[in-house]
C-alpha cells in the first residue's frame, strides 16, 4: 500500500474514532454507513477500519465472509426506508457523502427516540436478517444453508411433503441479534438505558416482521401436471412487503414511559394493562415538526419539496406543504419518440416535446 493510501486510511480511522466519541447513543447505528455506495467496499477496507464497535469488529474478524451480507442488509434497510417515506414530511433523509464519518447516517433521528427512530432500527435489523438468510439459501456460506428441520414431514393423506430449500430465517435472526443487540447493563444514565431498551425492542420487532411474513411455496409432481404430490418449502417475502408491514407498525406505534423499572410500560397510565407485543414498534419522544427547517437538528423542512396537487394523501400539497401553499411552474420535457428502424442499419426518431406542471411547497 502506498503512502497516500496509508494516509487516507489513517484519516478514515480518525474520523470514525471521533464519530464514536461524539455520538455515543448513536454508535449502535454506525454500521449503517456500510449500505451507502460512496462508503466503499467493506471487504477491501478490512474489519479494523470499518465503522463498527469492538464487539462487531470481533464478530467481523471471525466471520469476514458475512461482510457482503452486512453491507447488503444495510443497503436494503436504507432503500426501503426511503421508499416507504418518500412522500412524507420526514422522507428518511440520510447524510450526504461529504458528511461521511462526521455524523450518524440518519442524523438526529437515530438517537431521538421518536417513531422515526423506531422505524429505522426495525427496518435495518430486518434488512440484515433478510440478506444473511438469502446468502445462506444461495449456498454462499459454509456454516448455514437451507432449513432442513421441516423435511420428511408433511401430510401424506393430503398429498404433499416438506422439501426443497426452505429459507433458514432462524440463522438470519440469530446473526442479526449477535451483530446488533448490546446488553443494557453496559450503559450509564437513565435516558440512554430507556433509548437502548427501546432500540433493542425495535430491532426484534423488525426481525419478527421477516419471520411473520414467511410464505409457503409448493411445486406439483404428477402425470401431465396432475399435482398428485406437492413438495413445499418456506420462503421469505419480498423486502418491499416487509417494509409495508413495518410502515403499518410505525403508524400504530406505542409510546412508552421514559422511566424503566422492571420492564417497559406504556406512557398512558390508563393503557398500562394492555401488554406490549414483541412486534410493536415503540417510541419515547414525540416527533419534531418536520414542516419547518431546524438547522440544529438537521431537519430541512418541506420547503421546495415536490407535491401532488390532486392527492389527498401524505404527498398532497395540502399536507406536505403544511398549509403554506405551493408554487407551480412548467417543466419542458424533450425526448426521442416514434422511433423506426430503417433498413439498413439505423434508427430514425422524432423529437417530441411536452409540458408538465410541477408543484413545490412554499
Amino acid at each position: 500500500m502506498d503512502r497516500a493510501a496509508l494516509l487516507g486510511l489513517s484519516r478514515l480511522c480518525a474520523l470514525w474514532a471521533a464519530l464514536l466519541a461524539l455520538f455515543p447513543c448513536g454508535a449502535q447505528g454506525n454500521w449503517m454507513w456500510l449500505g451507502i455506495a460512496s462508503f466503499g467496499v467493506p471487504e477491501k477496507l478490512g474489519c479494523a477500519n470499518l465503522p463498527l464497535n469492538s464487539r462487531q469488529k470481533e464478530l467481523c474478524k471471525r466471520k469476514p465472509y458475512l461482510l457482503p451480507s452486512i453491507r447488503e442488509g444495510a443497503r436494503l434497510g436504507i432503500q426501503e426506508c426511503r421508499s416507504q417515506f418518500k412522500h412524507e414530511r420526514w422522507n428518511c433523509l440520510v447524510a450526504t457523502a461529504s458528511q461521511q464519518g462526521t455524523s450518524p447516517l440518519f442524523g438526529y433521528e437515530l438517537s431521538s427516540g421518536t417513531k422515526e427512530t423506531a422505524f429505522i432500527y426495525a427496518v435495518m435489523a430486518a434488512g440484515l436478517v433478510h440478506s444473511v438468510t438469502r446468502s445462506c439459501s444461495a449456498g454462499n456460506m459454509t456454516e448455514c444453508s437451507c432449513d432442513t428441520t421441516l423435511q420428511n414431514g408433511g401430510s401424506a393423506s393430503e398429498g404433499w411433503h416438506w422439501g426443497g430449500c426452505s429459507d433458514d430465517v432462524q440463522y438470519g435472526m440469530w446473526f442479526s441479534r449477535r451483530f446488533l443487540d448490546f446488553p443494557i447493563r453496559n450503559t450509564t444514565g437513565k435516558e440512554s438505558k430507556v433509548l437502548l431498551a427501546m432500540n433493542l425492542h425495535n430491532n426484534e420487532a423488525g426481525r419478527q416482521a421477516v419471520a411473520k411474513l414467511m410464505s409457503l411455496d409448493c411445486r406439483c409432481h404428477g402425470v401431465s401436471g396432475s399435482c398428485a404430490v406437492k413438495t413445499c418449502w418456506k420462503t421469505m417475502s419480498s423486502f418491499e412487503k416487509i417494509g409495508h408491514l413495518l410502515k403499518d407498525k410505525y403508524e400504530n406505534s406505542v409510546q412508552i414511559s421514559d422511566k424503566i423499572k422492571k420492564k417497559m410500560l406504556r406512557r398512558d397510565k390508563d393503557q398500562r394493562k394492555i401488554p406490549i407485543r414483541k412486534d410493536d414498534l415503540l417510541y419515547v419522544n414525540k416527533s419534531p415538526n418536520y414542516c419547518v427547517e431546524d438547522k440544529k437538528l438537521g431537519i430541512p423542512g418541506t420547503q421546495g419539496r415536490e407535491c401532488n396537487r390532486t392527492s389527498e394523501g401524505a404527498d398532497g400539497c395540502n399536507l406536505l406543504c403544511c398549509g403554506r401553499g405551493y408554487n407551480t411552474h412548467v417543466v419542458r420535457h424533450v425526448e426521442r419518440c416514434e422511433c423506426k428502424f430503417i433498413w439498413c442499419c439505423y434508427v430514425r426518431c422524432r423529437r417530441c416535446e411536452s409540458m408538465t406542471d410541477v408543484h413545490t411547497c412554499k
